[in-house]
């Protein structure tokens, strides 16, 4: 079978991306643009992707196509309902960012309790040397020991952030879906806002949860909370983050995932990102080199395990 990888430049030049055994045409792009997806798979069976959009009209334009393989977790890029109509199989990868999406999401959170921006260009443009003293503390230094986590999307990564987090002495709040009563070992939505030192977002990008952080929920969280947001960009409306932050509503913003990525010129967050209670980076808490080489372990058993029904 051909297999077609068209964006191999989504993972790090570090991780060795065998090809999968039984492919015995395998084709390989670092990228791959809108206008060339129909010539590169034109003959494919295998469509191998992490980021590239695949539309219904690109879908029913590859007559030998058999599978759709990506290389993440989140299914948003594919029309699925063409692959049902074309009996083409969808798969994604999940279960390999387990330990690197938390750790990115308190390496997020510490940075920015502790002020780590700002006290990083203290320490190395002269100002710690024009001061004098042997320590600076114009910017509070605040401990996660004894504040509160909210936790929005208690799944495999929601509930090991949980774990770290009562490591650390926090005490934590799982939250119900909005508007829901909560099941046994859940608060309610509008509890968790409230009571939050830290709220940190781990929840699916769903119609249910597009903006679900925005002006009137902000209003409801009385503890000035930092967000973190390591699930989707659109779980956060950004001119909403923006506001907040001007208001003081919410102590801070960090974030891993944006509505469009890399950022549009036009995105509200980019306006704090000098903020020193504000930091980002770019779509990568879910690549360290080991999480990317289990991805690609998993993702060649599918599909060598598909390659196989086949005969």
């Amino acid at each position: 079978m051909k297999a077609v990888f068209l964006d191999a430049g989504t993972f790090s030049p570090l991780v060795e991306l065998v090809q999968p055994s039984g492919v015995s045409d395998y084709v390989v792009y670092p990228a791959t643009a809108d206008d060339q997806i129909i010539e590169r798979c034109f003959d494919a069976d295998i469509i191998i992707t992490n980021k590239v959009v695949l539309t219904a009209d690109i879908i029913h334009a590859l007559p030998n196509l058999k599978l759709i393989q990506l290389t993440a977790t989140g299914m948003n890029n594919v029309d699925a309902q063409a692959c049902q109509e074309r009996n083409i199989a969808l798969y994604n990868v999940a279960g390999y960012s387990v330990e690197t999406v938390p750790e990115h999401t308190f390496m997020l959170m510490l940075a920015v309790m502790r002020a780590i921006k700002h006290y990083h260009t203290k320490a190395s443009d002269g100002s710690w040397q024009a001061d004098g003293r042997f320590c600076l503390l114009d910017e509070p230094i605040f401990d996660l020991a004894g504040s509160t986590l909210g936790i929005v999307g208690a799944g495999s990564i929601g509930k090991k952030v949980g774990q770290i987090a009562t490591a650390f002495g926090m005490k934590v709040l799982y939250a119900e879906r909005a508007g829901q009563a909560p099941r046994a070992g859940y608060t309610a939505f509008d509890e968790v806002l409230a009571n939050s030192d830290v709220l940190a977002l781990h929840c699916p990008l769903t119609d249910e949860t597009h903006h679900l952080i925005n002006d009137d929920t902000i209003a409801k969280m009385h503890k000035k909370p930092l967000i973190i947001n390591v699930a989707r960009g659109g779980v956060v409306d950004g001119a909403s983050i923006v506001r907040a932050l001007n208001r003081e509503q919410i102590f801070g913003y960090a974030s891993d995932v944006f509505e469009s990525e890399p950022f549009a010129d036009d995105d509200p967050l980019l306006s704090v990102a000098n903020h020193p209670r504000v930091l980002f980076t770019p779509h990568n808490a879910w690549g360290s080199v080991k999480a990317q080489t289990k991805l690609w372990q998993i993702l060649c058993t599918q599909v060598e395990a598909f390659i196989a029904k086949q005969h």
